[in-house]
């Protein structure tokens, strides 16, 4: 049982390490260096390797109907439960950029449950999704699917060029 637990804090330290050393990587090529920023890029997808392994371990990698029934679960119990109650403490602390950041991550949350529901019905009619592009606000996440971005985004505001396609 403990090598399970093991594995479960391995995979969350791996898959934070890849989000940092990917953000650490944007600000270096901002910063105007290039190559310390591949190699916090390459890090980050060594991390990535270790997750998903760590992940397939674990057997949390499953068939497509039960990885988008996961996926639906997880991001339902993040925008009902878990932020709300992260929002209500950032208010109380008076803590206004985590309130943002709570409430921005939170409405995506629940596109991303409708989005991932939508996919879920598809593959269950033995269908994909219809093809399209796949846009997302680099400052909120708010995702789009088979449209193109709206002049501001309506999660955040942020304008037209803060969506980039997902390839």
């Amino acid at each position: 049982m403990a090598t399970i637990e093991n594995l479960k804090a391995a995979f969350a330290g791996e898959s934070q390490a890849n989000r940092k050393y990917l953000a650490f990587a944007k600000k270096a090529e901002a910063d105007g260096f290039r190559q310390i920023a591949k190699l916090f890029r390459a890090a980050a997808e060594a991390e990535t390797v270790h997750a998903h392994a760590h992940l397939r371990v674990m057997g949390g990698i499953k068939g497509t109907a039960e990885n988008l029934q996961a996926s639906i679960d997880g991001e339902g119990y993040e925008f009902k439960e878990m932020y709300p109650a992260f929002v209500k403490e950032a208010e109380a602390e008076g803590n206004k950029a985590a309130v943002m950041s709570f409430k921005n991550a939170m409405a995506v949350e629940q596109i991303h449950h409708g989005l991932y529901t939508q996919a879920l019905k598809a593959q269950k009619a033995g269908k994909d999704l219809e093809p399209g592009r796949v846009w997302v606000c680099a400052v909120c996440g708010h995702t789009l699917i088979g449209e193109e971005p709206p002049d501001k985004c309506p999660t955040c505001g942020a304008p037209k060029e803060k969506f980039f396609d997902v390839k």
